[in-house]
């Protein structure tokens, strides 16, 4: 009997360093769940989960939770499947906080002339101000203005498709009424 207790003790200081190992693989993976980066959303280029604890109906929440950001392809105002999806989910945020107005800016990359750049950032706003029209978002709440290639309003400057792909774009901003 007692040549079975030895063995006892030794099944049980085994499953007791594996339910310890357990214990520190799941806590392993669960720091890894607070690591300080967090993985960017292709779609609009706001941190995947960093609004978990953002009031909402805020501003940041629409920033953080939803994207406010849509881009373009070159010399385009047509919405892709990508902008689409960002749009549906603005309009749906939109439609539950009914307190802001939406300002719909539109803007071009570097190429082209001033005045075509101007004309194309304001079809590009015009394009989301038109899909969150007809997602329900009352026209009185918009509006669309173009600020084409304005040096001051790039979001980063270089010769280089990198840079001129993220000034192609449209911004749907938040609006309150004391701000209007």
């Amino acid at each position: 009997m007692g040549v079975g207790m030895g063995n006892f003790g030794g099944v049980r200081r085994c499953l007791d360093l594996s339910l310890a190992l357990a214990l520190a693989l799941a806590l392993a993976g669960c720091a890894s769940d607070l690591a300080p980066t967090t993985p960017k959303s292709s779609a609009n280029d706001a941190a995947a989960g960093a609004g978990i604890h953002v009031p909402p109906g805020s501003n940041e929440d629409f920033i953080v939770n939803v994207g406010r950001r849509v881009y373009f392809t070159e010399n385009s105002a047509a919405l892709d499947d990508t902008a689409k999806t960002t749009l549906d989910n603005q309009a749906n945020w939109l439609s539950t906080y009914t307190a802001y107005r939406i300002k719909v800016e539109g803007f071009a990359d570097e190429k082209g002339t001033p005045q075509f750049n101007m004309q194309l950032g304001q079809k590009r706003a015009d394009a989301v101000a038109a899909y969150l029209t007809a997602k329900g978002i009352p026209a009185a709440r918009l509006k669309a203005k173009s600020f084409g290639n304005a040096p001051n309003r790039k979001v980063k400057a270089c010769d280089d498709i990198s840079c001129w792909s993220q000034n192609r774009r449209a911004v749907t901003v938040l609006v309150t009424d004391v701000e209007t």
